[in-house]
């Protein structure tokens, strides 16, 4: 199934009110008590803390066309994002994004995903079959350990993608779990479900 990538909104930073409110969901989500950047990394949180700061901020800066400081981010991101194997593009995920560890995550450039994404290590977003496409995901989206998702597919809302799974074709039913290689539909239970039986409370942008 082919993919438009231009019917998906992607909910990109385009003002300070913005940034800010980005920065104010995702800061619950890493239960902060405030959304300034940690002066002292420590805990493992203090890391994504800050990584999740220099993603937004060089994303205000490239949407605002803020040349120098843009410039300036990229470099700073970069760096950090090398350092740490965080290799997430600019203005590829919506509100919300949470990485649930600090460890290698691969994100095409070109990927498109919606918001409240949740990410764990060892993952990977990228290109796969003869061309050049790529995945787009929706809302609500957790993806398990070392998960692979590739070639020009769609993942419908709040699917859970299990640990080691490779997607390679589109889901749109949503809110189930799918698992194995190449990934299947296990259960009807999805994020919702999930949060739900838990009784988790999910900030949501």
């Amino acid at each position: 199934m082919e993919v438009e990538y231009n019917d998906y909104p992607k909910g990109e930073i385009q003002s300070k009110k913005d940034l800010k409110q980005f920065l104010l969901i995702e800061s619950k989500k890493y239960r902060r008590r405030n959304t300034r950047n940690p002066l002292i990394l420590i805990t493992e949180s203090d890391f994504l803390w800050r990584h999740n700061i220099l993603l937004r901020r060089t994303e205000y800066y490239i949407n605002t066309n803020n040349t120098l400081m843009s410039l300036i981010y990229k470099i700073l991101l970069l760096r950090f994002q090398n350092k740490h194997m965080l290799h997430i593009p600019p203005n590829s995920f919506g509100c919300g994004l949470k990485i649930m560890h600090l460890g290698p995550i691969l994100v095409n450039g070109k990927v498109k995903a919606g918001k409240n994404i949740s990410i764990h290590i060892n993952t990977s977003i990228v290109a796969g079959g003869p061309g050049n496409g790529v995945p787009v995901l929706e809302d609500g989206i957790v993806i398990g350990v070392g998960a692979v998702i590739l070639g020009q597919v769609r993942i419908a809302k709040n699917i859970a993608i299990g640990a080691n799974a490779v997607v390679n074709k589109t889901f749109l039913e949503e809110n189930i779990a799918i698992a194995g290689v190449p990934a299947k539909k296990i259960s009807d239970h999805g994020r919702v479900t999930w949060s739900n039986n838990h009784k988790q409370k999910d900030e949501s942008c």
